[in-house]
């Protein structure tokens, strides 16, 4: 169950990819706009985890990528080879765990309301693509991303993790974001590399230009694709990623065994 709420994770970020790429507006603007008013300048399609200067989709455009991409991250295992990098364990030591637990501390109260999703709701998270079936949905708050890829605030992840009920969502978790430029010191500076491992999507050949992942063969493109080489993805006539969105990591402050809060 742990891997597969790790595994949705991604799914959030993925269907940009499969459906195309648009440039969003200048940083400057999107700096003068989060300050306005954050969670209206973002479509419920919108990525967390994504660098606020880079990329954003319409899925509603073509939902059959959309699933398609949101179904391949939402496998059992997370092996994706070359398409997926994790920080390595760093030696546990006693200072990293008292400050996981100082992240833990400050996250479980800040967090605490948003067991009612509709107070997240009201409050400016949105849920990404509430309409495809996933087994957990993440409720991102874009005032948050933002504020990550300057500093780490443990009161405010830029996602909430939450599984769908009959009564509407339950919260299970949370995700911390940081940007695609941070260093493993950095993110140990934020939530030390001997408790939880870091990721980043890198190695990327998506379908060219105005083809879907279903107009193309899926063994060779995307999350699970051979194409792992710059070289091979111009050969094929795709797009190259070498690294898309930002360093994430999510934890699950309600479980009671360390290595399920910080689930790798």
């Amino acid at each position: 169950m742990r891997s597969k709420i790790f595994n949705t994770k991604v799914a959030v970020i993925v269907v940009a990819a499969a459906i195309g790429l648009l440039t969003l507006p200048a940083l400057s603007q999107q700096s003068q706009n989060s300050q306005q008013s954050p969670a209206r300048n973002q479509n419920h399609d919108s990525m967390p985890g994504m660098d606020r200067g880079s990329m954003q989709h319409g899925s509603d455009q073509n939902p059959d990528a959309a699933k398609a991409a949101n179904d391949a991250m939402s496998d059992h295992d997370m092996d994706m080879g070359a398409h997926m990098f994790m920080t390595d364990l760093r030696p546990a030591n006693a200072a990293d765990q008292k400050r996981a637990a100082e992240v833990l501390a400050v996250l479980r109260p800040a967090i605490e309301r948003y067991k009612d999703y509709r107070v997240a709701l009201a409050e400016g998270f949105q849920i990404f693509l509430p309409n495809v079936p996933q087994p957990h949905y993440h409720f991102t708050n874009y005032a948050y991303a933002f504020e990550a890829r300057g500093e780490f605030n443990p009161a405010h992840p830029t996602s909430l993790l939450y599984k769908k009920t009959k009564d509407g969502y339950e919260l299970e978790g949370a995700m911390y974001t940081a940007p695609k430029s941070a260093t493993e010191d950095d993110l140990n500076a934020r939530i030390p590399l001997s408790v939880a491992r870091w990721h980043k999507h890198v190695n990327l050949c998506f379908p060219p230009k105005g083809a879907t992942f279903q107009q193309v063969d899926q063994k060779e493109f995307g999350f699970r694709g051979a194409i792992a080489t710059q070289d091979a993805c111009e050969q094929a006539g795709g797009r190259w990623y070498p690294q898309i969105f930002n360093w994430m990591v999510h934890l699950y402050p309600y479980e009671t065994d360390p290595a399920k809060i910080w689930a790798h």
